[in-house]
C-alpha cells in the first residue's frame, strides 16, 4: 500500500511539474492589443500630459520620424525606395551557399524583400545613412556602400555576400520608423503618419508574400536555421516591428485597405511557421524564437477566422505547450536548461543572464498583454533571478568564461519580478525582489527613476519607470552570495571571500553547455579590485578565424594544454569536470570556518585522453592579505607524454619573470611554442615568445601601473621548480572581455595580454604545476616573505609540499596528494587531498584537512573513518572545530569524539 501511495504521489507531482500552461481567456478582439487597447488610450494621454518622462518619450518619437513623414507628404517614394528590395528583378527564390548569399531568381508580380548578405556580420562595409542609400537599389553589381577599411570611407559597389547584415539592418530601421509613425497616428489621429506607415508596410509585406524559403546549395546545417530575411530565424526581429506596426495601424487598414488583410495575415503566418520550422530548441534560440512568434501571433485573428484554424490561440498555445523538432514548449525548454536546485541556466554567464532576463520579460509582457500571470507555471524563475549575484566577483563584475563580458549583473529581471508582483498583488514576492533590486541597481536608492526612458513605444508600457514601495528596504549581499557555489550543469565552481578591493575569489569552469570554449579546467582570478587573471572573451564574432583558432581554444585561457594539441568542440560543449572535493559546501551560509576554501576537480582532456586534476584554495591571512594555492596535475592515460603547457594570463602593462630570489631570468627568444610541429593554430597568434629551461623555483610579477597618486596593483605568481621545466614569457592577443576600460589605466582591448607559460617536458602528474598567487598593492607590499617546497619523507611521487612564510610571522605548511597515502614532513603527516597547517606568531593556529582521514601534528591527531573535511582552529586561547564527518581528536594522549556539526567552540581539557 505504501509503495502504491508513493507511486501515486510521484505521478501526481510529475504531472503538475509538466502541466500545460493555460491559455488566457477573453482575448481582446479589437486593435491595438499588444501594449495597450483602445480603452487605454485616454489614460495614456493623461499620463503623457502629467508625466515629464512620458512627454520626453513622445518628443523623442516625433524627433525620429517627423522629418520623414513631412517629406512623405510631397515625395511618397523617398523612404519607400530605400527599402532593400528586388525592385527590378522581383526575385522570389533565394539561394545561399552555406553562410553566404549566392543568388536569386524567379519573378514575382511585385518587388520582393531581399535576403541578408551573410550569416557573418563582420564586413568591410558600413551601413549608410538613409540619405546616402541609393533609391530603388537593385543592381547586378551589388550594394552601393561605404568601405570602412579605406581612407575616407569611399562608397563602392559591394558583392551582396560581402555585406554582412546590412540589408536586414536597413530594412529593420525603416520598418521601425513606420512602426513609430503608426503609433503616433493612433495616439494623435494625424493621417500623415498613417499614410507614411502604410506605404512602407504594404510595400514590404506585399513583397514578403511572394518570397520563398531560401535554399542552401550545400544542403547543410544552415538549411535548418534560415528565416525569410536572415540566415538565423532568431534574427527575424523585423517581424516584431511589423507586428507592432500592424497592431497600431490595423484600424486604418480596415478602413482603407481591408481587402489586403488576408494577404498580410497569411504572410505573417508563413513567417511564423518558418520560425517554428527552423532554429535551435536547446538554448537561448528557443526563447528568442518564442518572443518573435508571440508578438506576431498577437496581431492575428482568432483560430475560427482562418480555414486552417491556425490563428492567435494556436500560436500562443504552440510556444507555451507544444514541442516540435526545433521549437520546444516553454516548460520543456526550461526543464532542459535550468538546474532546479540552484537556478543556473546551462549557458555561459553572459548568455545565462540574458535568458533569465528574456524569460522574465516574456512573463511580464504576457501578463501585461493578456492579464494572465504564468509565473506560477514557471516555478524555477524566482530562483533563477536570485542566483544571479553568485556570478559576481568582489568588485561587482560578473564572471566571464565562454562567450561573456565582464560587467555588472543586469537588474532588469529583478525589476520584472517586482512589476509582476505589483500587478498581481503578491507582497511577499515584491518585498523579496525590491530588496534585491535596491542592492544591485546602480543608483543609491535602487530606483530606476534616474534612468531616462528611451524614445521607444515600449517605454510607455513595459519599460516605464519602476515605482518601489518605500517600506521594502535594501537587501544584504550575504543574502545572495555564498562562499562557494557549484553549478554542475555548466561545470562551474566558485570560491570567494569578502567584497571590494580586499575580497578574494577564484572561479573554475569546464566546458559544459552552450557558448563555451575549449578550455579544459579554466581559472579566473581576482586581486585588489580587478579580475586580474581574467578570461579573454570571444575576441570577435563566432565565424571569424581568430575566434575559432585562438579565443575559443586552450592557449587563450588559464589552463593546461597537453602535447600542444588539446582541443574539442567549442560553442555547445559536453566536457565537464568532476568535483572531487570542496569546502565549505556549495551555498552554505553559516557554520563553517571563514578563512580557507578549496575545490578539487578532475577533468578528462578528450583530445589526448589525459587525466587532469586541479586543486585551488583561498587562504585569507588578514583583513587585507591572503593568497591562492593552485596545484595542477596532468598526464596522458596511454603514456607517451611529450609536454604539458600551463598558461596564465594576467592584466597589466608589464610582466617580469625571475628566479625564486627575485633575480630576472635570462629568457631568450624561442619558436618552440608554435603551430609548427603539428600543434594548435592558436600558438601562432601569440608572439614575442621567450623562454629558458630551469629546475629551480621561479616567479612572475604583473604590474597594473595606475596614474600618479593611485596605488599600483600587482599579481605575484610563485611556481615550484622541477626537473624538465621550461618557462616562457609571451604576448597574447588582447583581452576582449571588458567593455570600456573598467577602471583600468590602459586600453586592455588593444594591448597585448601578458602571459606566463610553463612547459613540463614529459608528464606533469608527478611533477605538477604547483603555484602560489598573491595579489598586492604598491602601498601595502607583499605579505608573503618566502615560499619553498618540501618533499614527502615517505617518497610519494605526486606529492606537493609548500612552506609559505609571512611578514606577520605566520608560517603555513601546505600538503597536497592524490594517492590517499600518508605523506610525512617533519612532525606532521596527512593523507588528505589538501591540508594546511598554519601557525601564527602569537600561538594561534589552524589545522585544515580537506578530503582526508588523517592529519597529525606534534600536538594533535585528527582522524576520521570516512574521508571528509575537518577544521580545528585555536584563537585567543579558545579551540574551535568544524567537522563535516564524525571525527576523533587526540590531544595529550586523550581521545575526544565529535559527531558532524557546524563550526563551534570545544573544550579538550
Amino acid at each position: 500500500m505504501k509503495k502504491a501511495l508513493s507511486l501515486m504521489v510521484l505521478i501526481f507531482f510529475g504531472v503538475v511539474a509538466h502541466a500545460q500552461i493555460p491559455l488566457p481567456e477573453n482575448l481582446e478582439q479589437g486593435y491595438p492589443r499588444i501594449y495597450i487597447t483602445q480603452k487605454g488610450k485616454k489614460d495614456l494621454q493623461k499620463t503623457i500630459k502629467k508625466e515629464t518622462w512620458a512627454q520626453d518619450v513622445l518628443k523623442g518619437l516625433h524627433e525620429k520620424v517627423d522629418t520623414y513623414v513631412e517629406r512623405h507628404v510631397t515625395d511618397d517614394e523617398w523612404m519607400v525606395s530605400r527599402l532593400q528590395m528586388h525592385w527590378n528583378t522581383k526575385a522570389s527564390n533565394i539561394y545561399i551557399n552555406g553562410v553566404d548569399f549566392s543568388h536569386a531568381d524567379g519573378e514575382a508580380p511585385a518587388p520582393t524583400v531581399r535576403f541578408s548578405g551573410s550569416r557573418n556580420s563582420a564586413t568591410a562595409y558600413g551601413t549608410p545613412s538613409l540619405e546616402d542609400i541609393l533609391p530603388y537599389m537593385d543592381d547586378p553589381r551589388g550594394l552601393w556602400l561605404p568601405n570602412k577599411e579605406k581612407e575616407g570611407h569611399p562608397f563602392e559597389w559591394a558583392e551582396q555576400s560581402e555585406t554582412g547584415n546590412i540589408i536586414v539592418n536597413i530594412n529593420n530601421k525603416i520598418i521601425a520608423l513606420g512602426k513609430d509613425a503608426a503609433f503616433l497616428y493612433w495616439l494623435e489621429n494625424d493621417e500623415r503618419y498613417a499614410k507614411f506607415s502604410f506605404d512602407l508596410f504594404d510595400t514590404y509585406m506585399t513583397g514578403m508574400s511572394y518570397r520563398s524559403e531560401p535554399i542552401d546549395l550545400l544542403n547543410g546545417h544552415i538549411q535548418t536555421l534560415v528565416g525569410f530575411t536572415h540566415f538565423q530565424v532568431i534574427h527575424e526581429s523585423t517581424l516584431i516591428e511589423i507586428a507592432e506596426l500592424y497592431d497600431f495601424l490595423h484600424q486604418y487598414i480596415e478602413d482603407n485597405a481591408s481587402d489586403k488583410i488576408a494577404l498580410y495575415d497569411k504572410t505573417i503566418k508563413r513567417w511564423i511557421d518558418q520560425i517554428i520550422k527552423n532554429g535551435v530548441p536547446q538554448n537561448n534560440w528557443n526563447l528568442h524564437q518564442a518572443k518573435i512568434i508571440l508578438k506576431a501571433a498577437m496581431v492575428l485573428q482568432d483560430n475560427k477566422n482562418y480555414e486552417d484554424n491556425k490563428g492567435r490561440e494556436y500560436y500562443i498555445d504552440y510556444i507555451l505547450n507544444v514541442t516540435s523538432a526545433r521549437q520546444w514548449s516553454l516548460n520543456k525548454f526550461m526543464d532542459y536548461g535550468y538546474d532546479e536546485a540552484n537556478g543556473v541556466w546551462a549557458e555561459c554567464p553572459g548568455y545565462s543572464q540574458g535568458v533569465t532576463k528574456d524569460l522574465t520579460n516574456f512573463i511580464r509582457d504576457f501578463d501585461n498583454t493578456f492579464d494572465h500571470n504564468i509565473l506560477p507555471y514557471t516555478p524555477v524563475m524566482p530562483k533563477a533571478v536570485k542566483m544571479l549575484p553568485q556570478y559576481l566577483f568582489p568588485n561587482g563584475q560578473a564572471v566571464a568564461f565562454g562567450d561573456s563580458y565582464y560587467g555588472p549583473i543586469s537588474t532588469e529581471s529583478m525589476s520584472d519580478m517586482i512589476r509582476i508582483a505589483q500587478k498581481n498583488k503578491d507582497q511577499e514576492l515584491e518585498e523579496e525582489f525590491t530588496g534585491m533590486y535596491r542592492l544591485f541597481s546602480k543608483t543609491s536608492e535602487g530606483s530606476s527613476k534616474s534612468k531616462k526612458p528611451r524614445a521607444d513605444i515600449s517605454s510607455f508600457f513595459a519599460s516605464k519607470p519602476l515605482e518601489l514601495n518605500p517600506k521594502y528596504k535594501m537587501g544584504h549581499i550575504d543574502d545572495y552570495i555564498t562562499q562557494t557555489f557549484y553549478a554542475p550543469n555548466v561545470s562551474w565552481h566558485v570560491q570567494r571571500m569578502g567584497t571590494g578591493k580586499d575580497g578574494m575569489m577564484v572561479s573554475l569552469n569546464g566546458s559544459l553547455g552552450n557558448h563555451m570554449h575549449a578550455n579544459g579546467i579554466n581559472m579566473e582570478l581576482y586581486g585588489k579590485g580587478f579580475v586580474q587573471g581574467s578570461d579573454p572573451g570571444k575576441g570577435s564574432n563566432y565565424l571569424q578565424p581568430i575566434y575559432l583558432e585562438y579565443y575559443s581554444q586552450f592557449p587563450a585561457h588559464n589552463t593546461v594544454m597537453v602535447d600542444g594539441v588539446s582541443s574539442y568542440t567549442e560553442m555547445l560543449s559536453y566536457h565537464a569536470f568532476d568535483l572531487m572535493g570542496q569546502y565549505p559546501k556549495s551555498e552554505q551560509k553559516e557554520g563553517y570556518y571563514k578563512n580557507i576554501t578549496y575545490s578539487d576537480v578532475y577533468f578528462l582532456e578528450p583530445e589526448t585522453q589525459s587525466d587532469q586534476s586541479r586543486l585551488v584554495s583561498i587562504v585569507k591571512t588578514g583583513e587585507t592579505t591572503g593568497y591562492y594555492v593552485d596545484v595542477f596535475r596532468s598526464k596522458k592515460q596511454r603514456k607517451g607524454d611529450k609536454f604539458h603547457d600551463y598558461f596564465y594570463h594576467n592584466l597589466g602593462q608589464s610582466l617580469t619573470v625571475s628566479d625564486g630570489g627575485g633575480k630576472p631570468l635570462a629568457l631568450v627568444p624561442s619558436e618552440e611554442m608554435a603551430f609548427a610541429g603539428g600543434h594548435l593554430y592558436a600558438l601562432d597568434y601569440m608572439w614575442d615568445k621567450k623562454s629558458m629551461r630551469t629546475n629551480n623555483d621561479y616567479q612572475a610579477e604583473w604590474k597594473i601601473d595606475m596614474p600618479d597618486g593611485e596605488e599600483d596593483v600587482f599579481m605575484n605568481l610563485w611556481m615550484k621548480g622541477t626537473e624538465g621545466r621550461e618557462v616562457f614569457s609571451i604576448k597574447s592577443p588582447p583581452n576582449k572581455a571588458f567593455k570600456g576600460n573598467s577602471g583600468l589605466p590602459y586600453d586592455v582591448d588593444k594591448a597585448p595580454y601578458l602571459t606566463l607559460a610553463a612547459r613540463q617536458h614529459g608528464e606533469a602528474w608527478n611533477r605538477p604545476f604547483a603555484s602560489v598567487y598573491e595579489p598586492f598593492t604598491s602601498s601595502e607590499g607583499k605579505s608573503i616573505t618566502s615560499i619553498s617546497g618540501f618533499e614527502d619523507e615517505n617518497g610519494s611521487q605526486d606529492f606537493v609540499g609548500l612552506h609559505v612564510s609571512h611578514k606577520s610571522g605566520r608560517e603555513d605548511l601546505v600538503f597536497s596528494s592524490t594517492n590517499n597515502q600518508l605523506a610525512v614532513y617533519k612532525d606532521m603527516s596527512t593523507d588528505a587531498a589538501y591540508a594546511l597547517i598554519g601557525y601564527e606568531k602569537n600561538g594561534d593556529f589552524i589545522l585544515f584537512m580537506g578530503n582526508g582521514t588523517e592529519l597529525n601534528t606534534k600536538d594533535f591527531i585528527i582522524s576520521t573513518k570516512q574521508k571528509g573535511n575537518v577544521v580545528v582552529e585555536s584563537k585567543g586561547g579558545k579551540l574551535f572545530i568544524h567537522n563535516e564527518v564524525p571525527v576523533t581528536i587526540t590531544y595529550n594522549n586523550k581521545e575526544h569524539k565529535f559527531n558532524s556539526e557546524a563550526f563551534r567552540s570545544i573544550n579538550l581539557k
